[in-house]
């Protein structure tokens, strides 16, 4: 039987590549954990105002999550997200900061013409 081979276990070797697996585990889900806590702006009015008019952007066409293809319109929903800015200017009138005020203000504007264009 001199055609037997002896496998050899190294059980050291095991061990250090185990302990590596879960070292590198570790990182990788401290390193997404870091990502995700950065990757939101603060919750105020500036931010629900900015995620309503991309909403409604989107609605008009105006982005495209596809390169090279035409973005899909629904000028309904692109009014509703209008609406609702316009009644979160009228229910908040008084309590927003001049700036709040100014951003709100000029978005509705720059939406409610860019409706406008697309309804034509």
């Amino acid at each position: 039987m001199a055609d037997e081979k002896k496998i050899i276990v190294d059980e050291d070797w095991k061990s250090k590549a185990q302990k590596e697996k879960e070292e590198a585990m570790k990182e990788t889900k401290e390193a997404e954990k870091h990502q995700h806590e950065h990757q939101f702006p603060p919750a105020d009015i500036s931010a629900l105002i900015s995620l309503l008019t991309t909403q409604a952007m989107f609605a008009l066409g105006l982005i495209t999550t596809e390169k090279d293809k035409e973005p899909p319109k629904d000028l309904k929903l692109a009014k509703f997200h209008i609406d609702i800015l316009d009644v979160l200017e009228q229910k908040t009138k008084g309590n927003l900061t001049e700036q709040e005020q100014k951003f709100l203000s000029s978005t509705l504007t720059q939406l409610r013409m860019a409706f406008v264009e697309m309804a034509k």
